[in-house]
């Protein structure tokens, strides 16, 4: 499904978040307090758009890890500084302690298993490393609730499917795993069960997206 999307992915998401995608992810870099001793792995990073916003902030590496063969052929060759690694988010092939900040944007609601993934991320970081995910959040304020979810159930999935050509169902499926994953909350607590500590939640565009950051002591 996301190798049949790869072609137009960060298009269609430029284009439904009305350009915000950009901002919430610099906003996330922000809060990650990128330092250039800092070695950074971003996981299921799809076509590299978080990756290379991590690389602006000039740490000392970036690597960019997916599961999705054609994600990283469109991310190869667009930031030179970046290694790309095609693994499987719940058994990462490095080493216990590796990286000092791991991050995640808009991937871990796609987890087979959400808890081995957070281990695994909590597993490659350093003591003192932070953890770093942008997810999408069903929104606080009730009238903008209702009014995203029909956005999101109607319009987005015709128009993404028309733009994208996609036959698989992603722009069905994607809209629905926002509004059956977890709130705030719910997210903060699975990071605290997995073992990260001074669990951050930052919303961001009314709720409609959480940055969550967590440390590991």
């Amino acid at each position: 499904m996301f190798n049949a999307i790869a072609p137009t992915y960060e298009l269609v998401n430029t284009l439904f978040s009305g350009g915000r995608d950009a901002a919430w992810r610099r906003k996330a870099v922000e809060l990650a307090r990128v330092t250039h001793e800092d070695d950074v792995l971003d996981v299921a990073c799809g076509t590299g758009d978080f990756a290379r916003a991590f690389i602006k902030a000039r740490p000392r590496s970036v690597i960019g890890s997916d599961f999705a063969h054609d994600m990283l052929r469109r991310a190869l060759g667009r930031s030179p500084a970046i290694r790309w690694s095609e693994a499987d988010a719940l058994r990462l092939p490095f080493a216990d302690a590796s990286f000092s900040i791991v991050s995640c944007a808009f991937g871990v609601r796609n987890f087979a298993d959400l808890d081995v993934g957070l281990r695994e991320m909590y597993r490659v970081l350093r003591v003192g490393g932070r953890a770093v995910v942008l997810e999408f959040t069903r929104p606080t304020n009730r009238l903008f609730r209702v009014a995203y979810e029909i956005y999101c159930h109607r319009l987005m999935p015709r128009v993404a499917s028309w733009i994208s050509r996609d036959k698989t169902g992603a722009y069905r499926y994607l809209p629905r795993s926002v509004v059956s994953f977890l709130d705030a909350r719910q997210m903060s607590d699975r990071l605290r069960g997995v073992g990260f500590a001074a669990v951050r939640a930052v919303p961001r565009t009314l709720g409609a997206v959480t940055i969550y950051v967590a440390e590991k002591n």
